[in-house]
């Protein structure tokens, strides 16, 4: 169903969940291709070995920390400071690939807030400052009443974030469900028998991310919403 025909419906509909959690890069924001090109840039910059665009993708989800010993094994910790850094010029100021929201999300989002009893999160591996920024940038940190970053909590999978989200929420495990493109954000939630959606336009393979029993499995956004409401 289009995303205009929901909005009008959705008056009448109400979300299965009082708590949607979401992930951000690959499910909210095509961000892919700009997280491979700055971490490819930045290896180059530390003349590094640079990984493939397959191996980068592979990596997005996690912690910064988790994808620099994914990709580049052995690098002191110095060495991952240094990473760090010249990532976040490439992606705060060198690079210019456009990150825009996913069709139909910004739609689609709208829908399900206006179900006064469903409150919308992220769970993300990017970093506090990171998700603030672009927060302010899309001017849209008012549509989450919660958040969890990989720098503050642990990194995906293990569960910390979706907990932390159920304990300040005040929300019961079976009433929330955590939306992610990677087997990172599944298995996270999997690990504490949370409900999940798995989406396809992301960076992981649907075969991929099937192994991880998710509910429901969406090529696109605005059937992520359609099977929400209910």
């Amino acid at each position: 169903m289009a995303v205009e025909a929901l909005a009008s419906e959705s008056v009448s509909r109400r979300c299965r969940y009082s708590l949607v959690i979401f992930d951000w890069d690959g499910t909210l924001m095509d961000s892919a291709a700009r997280i491979v090109a700055c971490m490819q840039a930045a290896a180059r910059e530390l003349q590094w070995s640079v990984p493939s665009d397959a191996a980068v993708r592979d990596i997005i989800g996690l912690g910064l920390p988790e994808a620099v010993a994914m990709l580049f094994p052995g690098v002191t910790a110095a060495d991952r400071d240094q990473l760090r850094e010249a990532y976040g010029h490439q992606f705060r100021i060198a690079d210019r690939i456009p990150t825009p929201f996913f069709p139909g999300v910004v739609e689609g989002i709208e829908c399900l807030r206006q179900d006064s009893r469903c409150r919308l999160a992220v769970a993300t591996g990017k970093s506090r400052r990171g998700l603030d920024r672009v927060f302010g940038h899309e001017s849209c940190g008012g549509w989450f009443a919660a958040s969890r970053t990989a720098d503050l909590t642990r990194s995906k999978p293990h569960p910390q974030m979706l907990e932390e989200l159920l304990a300040e929420c005040e929300v019961p495990i079976g009433e929330a469900v955590m939306i992610g493109d990677t087997e990172y954000d599944l298995e996270m939630a999997r690990a504490i028998g949370m409900d999940r959606v798995a989406v396809t336009y992301g960076v992981h393979e649907r075969q991929r991310l099937q192994h991880s029993d998710p509910r429901f499995v969406a090529d696109d956004f605005p059937s992520i919403v359609e099977w929400l409401l209910v």
